[in-house]
């Protein structure tokens, strides 16, 4: 992968953070996390316009300060207006905020690509690995605008609620260009959030994808009322796969035992506000996965990006020679193939090998 330098003008926009009130963010999607993101930087100090497709949205967000659809219990900061209109949105901006699901990132980015500006850069929050491609986001952006963008891509255990709330939260923010990571890192930090800065591009991207895989058998176990045990060995051994299939596509193993690998699969598990688990927990009651997306959808409770990534990690975990069983009982499962409860069994009845690290997996496997 081709390492991206920043230009002189990246250097100047991201310079000084005290001169965020000069500076002007986009954030595309007015969801949760697009919210509690624009919520976050304009209490930084910066100008913050959101892009939203509804009306309603908009003149919620402008005249009463509030998103009438998601997070509406908090009051928006002054300095967060709303907009439907993309050109107005952009004009004038100094860096994107993207918080468009990833399976519709594409086709709204090549709709986008005459209106943002080649310099600006995006940062991305988007969760997942396309359903039929299998790319992340650091291939879906540039292929979607037809030209290389100045990255970077954020994730870690951070619910949008408790952002919004200003619990003390933490993530990473990685680019291929540290100096870009260490600014950009700097314009989302504050009081009660930490942003560490990385260079692990795949890494990040890979535990923020993966993690919702095994949330979704973590919801699975809790539906079936396995009991905690359960939960912490699926976790646990889902957390190795996602390892493994990690370091295999370019990843760094510190990465999977930091903040945005390990610490959002716990936060995505193990907490009450996860996606991922609700639909997990909704399928072990005896779901249908066909009913349980039906009334997230007529409930806006926003989207379970497990739900697609599972079969393309899955596909990668193959491409990769990875051995990843826990994640192929979740494929299965969504399929249809068989119930919970008989693959939790298979899964019990499958041989055990030596508890060993990873680097010595890899030799085994003769993949080093």
């Amino acid at each position: 992968m081709k390492r991206m330098k920043s230009s002189s003008s990246m250097t100047n926009l991201l310079g000084a953070h005290q001169e965020s009130a000069e500076m002007k963010v986009t954030v595309f999607g007015s969801g949760s996390f697009g919210m509690a993101m624009a919520t976050l930087v304009a209490r930084n100090g910066f100008d913050v316009v959101v892009l939203t497709r509804r009306e309603e949205v908009a003149e919620g967000i402008n005249k009463d300060r509030r998103n009438p659809t998601h997070l509406k219990e908090f009051l928006l900061p002054e300095n967060l207006k709303a907009t439907t209109d993309a050109v107005e949105a952009l004009r004038g901006t100094s860096f994107i905020v993207h918080c468009i699901p990833l399976q519709s990132t594409k086709s709204f980015l090549e709709s986008m690509k005459d209106k943002i500006e080649p310099g600006v850069p995006i940062v991305s929050t988007s969760k997942g690995l396309h359903t039929e491609t299998l790319e992340m986001m650091h291939e879906i952006i540039p292929n979607a605008l037809g030209r290389p963008q100045p990255v970077a891509f954020l994730s870690g255990p951070t619910f949008a609620q408790d952002i919004m709330a200003n619990t003390p939260s933490g993530a990473v923010l990685a680019s291929e260009d540290i100096m870009m990571s260490q600014k950009l890192a700097h314009l989302f930090s504050g009081p009660t959030m930490r942003v560490y800065p990385s260079e692990d591009v795949i890494g990040v991207q890979v535990g923020g994808a993966l993690k919702n895989v095994i949330a979704i058998l973590a919801g699975v176990a809790e539906g079936l009322g396995l009991g905690i045990n359960a939960v912490a060995l699926l976790v646990t051994r889902g957390c190795r796969e996602m390892n493994r299939l990690a370091v295999a596509m370019g990843g760094q193993e510190h990465t999977m035992n930091g903040l945005a690998g390990i610490g959002d699969l716990m936060l995505t598990c193990l907490g009450g506000l996860s996606r991922n688990k609700r639909v997990g927990i909704e399928l072990g009651r005896g779901k249908n996965l066909e009913q349980v997306l039906k009334e997230r959808a007529e409930s806006l409770q926003g989207v379970a990006e497990g739900v697609a990534t599972t079969p393309a990690a899955v596909k990668l975990a193959t491409r990769y020679r990875i051995p990843t069983p826990i994640m192929f009982m979740a494929n299965r499962l969504l399929k249809g193939e068989d119930d919970a409860a008989n693959l939790l069994k298979d899964m019990m009845e499958a041989p055990m090998l030596d508890d060993v690290s990873l680097e010595m997996e890899f030799q085994a496997m003769k993949y080093w």
